[in-house]
C-alpha cells in the first residue's frame, strides 16, 4: 500500500547520508541516481514501513523571466517590473525534478528534511511541486525540524513532525521577485547606457541590488570620510615620575589641546610645581562577562577580522562542517540557548579533545556556568561544536573555524573574568593627571580565549597624600588621523544593523561587490571601493539617495518578516515595493545625465579605449579592442559596438573576411594548455544570420543578468554556411561522442593539430607535428565523417618509402586511428575499428561498424 512507503527528502546527499544512517542503524541499500537512494524498512508512526531517503542540492528551481522578456535590445526595462516570471530548474543537468518524481511513485508519505529556515522551507514546497502533490494523491506530507544531524536531534526530528510553513516559503518568493524585478530593471539600463558610452569601466555589467548598492554604499561612505578627513596637530602634556624604581607615565586629564600655545603654558605650569600630589586612590573588582552563543553574524565577523576568512569563505567551511556532523546548524540569529539544552552531553564530547579537553574535565567537575541570557530569534541554537575533531581530521581552514566554534562554547559556560582595577590620581600645578593598573584575580572564560583577556599593569605602591618629584615633562605632539577603510567585519555589523541581507545572505551580497568590480579587499580584509563603485554611489546621491541608504531595503526585510508571520499579504507586499520602485526607476532614467557627468569625469570614451584590431564590415575602417570587461569592439565611424567571448586572447585572424558581412574574421584562444581556439566573425558573432541557431557560445552563463550577444553568440563553428571554409560545414569532422556537438578542426594548433568539440570541451589530439592538416570536401562511405587530409613532416613519416601525404577518416582508417588520441572523454570509437586501407594520396576507406550520426548534417541541404 501507498501509505506503507515513506520517502524522505533532505537538502544536501551528505545530510540525507546521515538521516538514513540514523533512522535504519547503518542498515540500508543505496543505489545511484541524481542523487543517491538510501532504501530500509522500520517503523514510522506505529506502522511497519518502506523508507526511502534521497535529497535535493539546494533550491530546485530558480526565478526568472520568460524568454520573450531575456533579449536586452527588445525589452524595456520598465516593462519588467510588470512582467511574468517563471520557476525553471536551477541545475537542469541535474535533473532533480524528474528524479523526486520517479522516486516519488507509490510513496503516500512524505518527510521534507531541508534545512531550518525560510530558504529550506521555500525548498519544501518546491519539493512538493516537484512530487505532485495534489488532494487526489492523498499524500500526507510532514516536516521534520532539526538544527544538527546528530543521532539524537535525527530522532527527536523524527518524533515532532509538524506541517511546512507556506507563509515563510512565500517570503522567500516574495524576496525572490522583488530581487529579480528591481535588479534586473535597474541593470540592464545601466549597463547599456554606460557600457555603449565608455571604454575602460572593466565591469562586465553595471549592476544594482536593493541589497548589494546600499552595502556598497557603507563602503563609500567611508571612503568619502577619508577622502574630505583634514588632519589637525595635537598637543598633550606628559609628565613622568620615578617610583619603586619605575619610571611612570601619567595620563592628562584633559587628553589633549589643539592650540599650541595653551599647552606650552600648561606644560610651564606642571614644570614649574615640579611636585606630584597623590590625590585620590580607588580600587574596583570588575568583571569581564563571559561570550552570549554563537550566531552566524558574530562567526562571520570573527572568521573575517581573526582568520582571514571572507564572509563566503567562512560559510562554506561553516557549511562542510555542519555537514559532516562536526557543528550545528550555522545559520542561526540566536544567541540564546534552549531551556533543554544539553550543556553537560555537549562538554562531553570535548573531553578528550588533545587541545582543550583538560580544561573541559576541569570545568565539568568544578562545575559549569549557565551561558548568559542572548537573543532568541526562534529559529536555530547558537553554533555549537557536536563532536571532538583534531586539525588532522579536518584540514588547515576547517580546523581553524572549528576551534574557535568550540573554544567559544567553551567560553560561554566558563566563568566570568574578573580583576581589580586600580585609578591614582595626581594634582601638578593644579591640573590632574592619572594611572591605571589592572590585576588579574580569576581567569575564567579568558583561559580557553586568551585574545579576550585583560592586560595586566601593576602599578607600585602609593598612599594619598604622597608627593613624588617629577622626573620630566614632555609636550608630545601628534596629528589627528582618518578612520581607516571599512573591514569586512565592520560592515557585517553595519548591514546587520541596518537590516541589509539576513543571516543566510550577508555573505553573498559583500561577495557581489567584490565580483562586481565595485571595491577590492585589501591587507587586514579592508574595503577598498574602486572608481566604478564611488562613481555608482555618487551618481545614486545625485539622483535618489534612497536607491544607496538602507532605509528602503529595510522596510522592506521588515515587510517580508511580515509575510512569513502570516501577518502581510505576499502579492500586496510585492506590488507595493515594485510600484515604489517603478517609480523610482522612471525618474533615475530621466535624471540619468547626473550620473553620466561623474561618469565622463572618471571614465574614457568608447572612441579613445582600447586598441586598433580589425576591420569593420560596414565602413572598411579599423575598429578598436577594448580588452576591459566586457570584451568588445567598438567602431568609431559607425558607433557600433561589438561584444566579444568574455574568456580568452582576441587576435585578428591572418586579415580573411567573413563572406557575408565582409568583416575581417578574429580568432579566439580560450586560456590553458587544453583550451580551444576558434574563428569569428564580430558582425555575426553578435547577430547570428542563420534560423536555427538555438545554443550560442557562451550564452548558458548569461541568464537574465546577461544580454544576448554579450560574451555569447555565434563563433564560426556553429556557423552553417555552406561554402565559407571557416564554418561549421567545412571545418566539422565528425559527431562528438560526449554531447551533441560537432568536433572541428581547430585552425590555429599547428602543430600540435587537435579537433575541438563546438559544445564541450572534449579534445582528439591529431598525429603531432604535421605540416598541415585540413578538412577536405569528401565524406567516409562507411561513417560519413570529413575526410581529413595529413600533410606529416619528412623526418617522422609512419608512411613507406618517406610519402608524407595522407588522407583517411579518423574513425574507420587504421593508421589515422592509431595515430590519434582522446582528452576529456569517457570514450571516442563507437562499435569496432575497421581496418583502413590508405594511400600515399588517396583516401583510407574505413569498414567501421559503429555508424555515427553527425548533427552538424542537418544543413547538409542548406
Amino acid at each position: 500500500m501507498a501509505s506503507n512507503k515513506v520517502l524522505m527528502v533532505a537538502e544536501k546527499p551528505s545530510i540525507a547520508l546521515s538521516i538514513a544512517n540514523v533512522l535504519s542503524r547503518g542498515q540500508m541499500s543505496t543505489r545511484k541516481a541524481s542523487t543517491d537512494v538510501h532504501e530500509f524498512e522500520g517503523t514510522f508512526r506505529g506502522y511497519h514501513v518502506q523508507f526511502k531517503v534521497t535529497s535535493v542540492i539546494g533550491h530546485v528551481f530558480s526565478l526568472d523571466f520568460p524568454e520573450t522578456y531575456q533579449n536586452w535590445t527588445v525589452t524595456d526595462p520598465l516593462d519588467l517590473f510588470q512582467a511574468p516570471v517563471r520557476k525553471a530548474e536551477a541545475n537542469p543537468k541535474a535533473h532533480i525534478r524528474r528524479h523526486l518524481s520517479q522516486e516519488a511513485r507509490g510513496f503516500g508519505n512524505l518527510v521534507l528534511w531541508l534545512d531550518c529556515d525560510r530558504e529550506g522551507e521555500n525548498i519544501c514546497f518546491e519539493v512538493i511541486d516537484c512530487i505532485g502533490h495534489t488532494n487526489e494523491t492523498k499524500r500526507k506530507v510532514y516536516r521534520a525540524r532539526f538544527s544538527s544531524v546528530t543521532e539524537k536531534d535525527i530522532l527527536k526530528a523524527m518524533d515532532n513532525l509538524v506541517e511546512p510553513n507556506k507563509d515563510e516559503a512565500l517570503a522567500v518568493d516574495a524576496r525572490q521577485e522583488i530581487d529579480l524585478k528591481v535588479g534586473v530593471a535597474f541593470t540592464r539600463f545601466q549597463t547599456s547606457f554606460f557600457q555603449g558610452k565608455y571604454g575602460n569601466l572593466d565591469a562586465r555589467v553595471v549592476s544594482y541590488g536593493p541589497c548589494q548598492t546600499p552595502t556598497l554604499g557603507f563602503c563609500v561612505q567611508r571612503y568619502l570620510q577619508i577622502n574630505t578627513f583634514k588632519p589637525e596637530k595635537f598637543w598633550s602634556v606628559r609628565p613622568y615620575i620615578l617610583q619603586s624604581g619605575y619610571e611612570l607615565q601619567l595620563d592628562w586629564e584633559r587628553n589633549k589641546l589643539f592650540d599650541v600655545d595653551v599647552a606650552v603654558m600648561f606644560q610651564k605650569l606642571v614644570m614649574d610645581d615640579g611636585i606630584a600630589e597623590v590625590t585620590e586612590i580607588s580600587e574596583k573588582q570588575e568583571s569581564k562577562g563571559r561570550p552570549s552563543g554563537l550566531n552566524t553574524v558574530n562567526l562571520l565577523k570573527v572568521a573575517s577580522s581573526a582568520l582571514g576568512f571572507g564572509p563566503q569563505m567562512a560559510m562554506q567551511v561553516a557549511e562542510r562542517l555542519y555537514t559532516q556532523g562536526f557543528i550545528s546548524y550555522p545559520r542561526t540569529e540566536s544567541t540564546a540557548y534552549p531551556s533543554s539544552f544539553d550543556f553537560k552531553g555537549t562538554l562531553g564530547a570535548q573531553v578528550n579533545n588533545p587541545v582543550w579537553g583538560s580544561y573541559v574535565q576541569r570545568l565539568l567537575s568544578d562545575g559549569y556556568q549557565k551561558p548568559r541570557s542572548g537573543t532568541d530569534a526562534g529559529d536555530h541554537p547558537p553554533v555549537t561544536p557536536l563532536r571532538s575533531a583534531t586539525e588532522d581530521m579536518l584540514g588547515n581552514d576547517a580546523w581553524r573555524l572549528y576551534e574557535y566554534v568550540c573554544k567559544h562554547f567553551i567560553g560561554t559556560v566558563s566563568p566570568d573574568c574578573k580583576y581589580v582595577r586600580t585609578k591614582v590620581e595626581f594634582s601638578i600645578g593644579g591640573e590632574i593627571f592619572h594611572c591605571v593598573g589592572q590585576r588579574v584575580l580569576v581567569k575564567g572564560f579568558t583561559s580557553i580565549m586568551p585574545w579576550l583577556a585583560v592586560n595586566e599593569k601593576n602599578l607600585p605602591q602609593f598612599t594619598k597624600g604622597e608627593k613624588i618629584e617629577v622626573a620630566r615633562v614632555d609636550l608630545h605632539e601628534g596629528m589627528t588621523s582618518p578612520p581607516e577603510y571599512l573591514s569586512e567585519s565592520e560592515l557585517i555589523s553595519l548591514m546587520e544593523k541596518n537590516g541589509i541581507g539576513t543571516d543566510a545572505s550577508i555573505s553573498v551580497h559583500i561577495n557581489n561587490i567584490c565580483e562586481r568590480n565595485y571595491v577590492q579587499v585589501q591587507a587586514g580584509r579592508k574595503l577598498v571601493p574602486t572608481a566604478l563603485g564611488i562613481t555608482l554611489i555618487r551618481g545614486y546621491q545625485c539622483i535618489d539617495p534612497d536607491l544607496c541608504l538602507p532605509d528602503i531595503r529595510s522596510f522592506i526585510e521588515q515587510q517580508i518578516t511580515l509575510v512569513a508571520k502570516g501577518q502581510a499579504d505576499h502579492f500586496r507586499v510585492v506590488q507595493h515595493v515594485l510600484q515604489q520602485f517603478r517609480q523610482k526607476y522612471s525618474y533615475f532614467v530621466k535624471q540619468i545625465e547626473n550620473m553620466d557627468a561623474l561618469f565622463e569625469a572618471q571614465f574614457s570614451p568608447l572612441a579613445d579605449s582600447g586598441r586598433v584590431l580589425s576591420k569593420c564590415g560596414k565602413c572598411l575602417r579599423y575598429m578598436k579592442h577594448i580588452s576591459t570587461q566586457p570584451s568588445r569592439l567598438y567602431c568609431n565611424t559607425c558607433e557600433e559596438v561589438y561584444y566579444l567571448p568574455q574568456k580568452g586572447t582576441i587576435k585578428l585572424y591572418k586579415e580573411l573576411t567573413c563572406p557575408l558581412d565582409n568583416f575581417e574574421l578574429l580568432i579566439c584562444s580560450m586560456p590553458g594548455p587544453d583550451g580551444k581556439s576558434f574563428s569569428l566573425c564580430p558582425y555575426c558573432y553578435n547577430s547570428p544570420p542563420f534560423e536555427g541557431i538555438d545554443t550560442l557560445f557562451g550564452a548558458a552563463k548569461s541568464g537574465s543578468s546577461g544580454k544576448l550577444g554579450k560574451g555569447a553568440g555565434m563563433p564560426c563553428f556553429l556557423c552553417p554556411h555552406p561554402t565559407c571554409r571557416h564554418s561549421l560545414i567545412t571545418q566539422g569532422v565528425c559527431a562528438c561522442p560526449e554531447c551533441t556537438g560537432t568536433l572541428v578542426l581547430d585552425p590555429v594548433s599547428a602543430p600540435k593539430w587537435r579537433l575541438c568539440c563546438n559544445m564541450c570541451n572534449f579534445l582528439v589530439l591529431l598525429p603531432q607535428g604535421a605540416h598541415q592538416i585540413s578538412t577536405t570536401p569528401d565524406r567516409c562511405p562507411e561513417c560519413d565523417s570529413t575526410i581529413i587530409e595529413v600533410d606529416f613532416n619528412k623526418k617522422t613519416t609512419p608512411l613507406e618509402d618517406g610519402a608524407t601525404l595522407y588522407s583517411g577518416c579518423i574513425l574507420c582508417d587504421e593508421l589515422l586511428h592509431s595515430l590519434v588520441e582522446m582528452k576529456y572523454g569517457k570514450s571516442f570509437f563507437r562499435g569496432s575499428r575497421g581496418r583502413g586501407r590508405g594511400s600515399r594520396r588517396g583516401r583510407g576507406r574505413g569498414r567501421g561498424t559503429g555508424k555515427m550520426v553527425d548533427p552538424k548534417m542537418s544543413f547538409r541541404d542548406f
